[in-house]
């Protein structure tokens, strides 16, 4: 049974990042989604900017940045072959290396792990999406808690049904540490066009801890796509 993605964000102050993949309600386009939240200054303080091949973070004030790590990187690229792929941190780089390498992309996550951030063992969640629309979501996370034991699963979508997506975060909720996420990729419905899609999503995020917002349609016959970046920092 497909849920209602906005319910699920409205319910929820903090799922950390989240990455929905699927299809548009006309079947025409494949959907990609990513968002990501804040608690602290130093992960509020960002922006989407588009880049030549996706889009990358970046400081909004360059001078209240303490820490670039784990939360410096590029969220989304495309490759010229037409996949595109999309994560919460630099394991796109990973993904996309690998790839160009003649490697599947679960090569790639074999050389990586959650994120080095205790007691939270941030998960590291990944997306590749085809050029057919087919994609493809993974979750790197510890073993409830324990850093010295990583759990690794993917899940494929070959044949995604009109209108609906699969949707996976980091965290399960706000909490210290923080809980993260379990099952498999939550099935939700999607509607409307880019802007009405994107604009119900950003008013669903919890509006404290909501930090930036990418959404992409892509056109499954010719390949072009439309994008929409929405950032809390302006």
């Amino acid at each position: 049974m497909k849920q209602d993605l906005c319910a699920l964000l409205r319910a929820n102050s903090y799922p950390g990042r989240g990455i929905l993949l699927g299809r548009s309600a006309d079947n025409q386009r494949a959907v990609i989604a990513y968002f990501i939240m804040g608690r602290s200054e130093n992960s509020r303080n960002r922006v989407f900017e588009t880049t030549e091949d996706g889009i990358r973070t970046r400081a909004f004030d360059e001078s209240k940045m303490t820490d670039p790590s784990l939360i410096i990187y590029h969220p989304v690229r495309r490759l010229e072959s037409g996949l595109t792929i999309v994560t919460n941190g630099d394991q796109t780089d990973t993904i996309r290396d690998a790839l160009a390498q003649g490697h599947c992309y679960r090569h790639a996550l074999n050389q990586r792990t959650f994120e080095p951030d205790g007691p939270n063992w941030t998960p590291r969640i990944s997306g590749v999406v085809k050029p057919d629309g087919s994609y493809h979501l993974s979750i790197l996370k510890s073993l409830d808690g324990d850093p010295s034991c990583c759990n690794r699963y993917t899940f494929a979508y070959d044949r995604p049904a009109a209108g609906e997506g699969r949707f996976i975060h980091t965290y399960m909720h706000d909490g210290n540490p923080l809980p993260s996420f379990q099952g498999e990729p939550k099935k939700v419905a999607i509607q409307g066009d880019i802007h009405s899609f994107a604009g119900m999503l950003w008013e669903s995020l919890n509006e404290e801890n909501k930090v930036s917002l990418f959404v992409r349609f892509i056109d499954i016959a010719t390949g072009r796509y439309e994008t929409r970046i929405l950032n809390k920092n302006q």
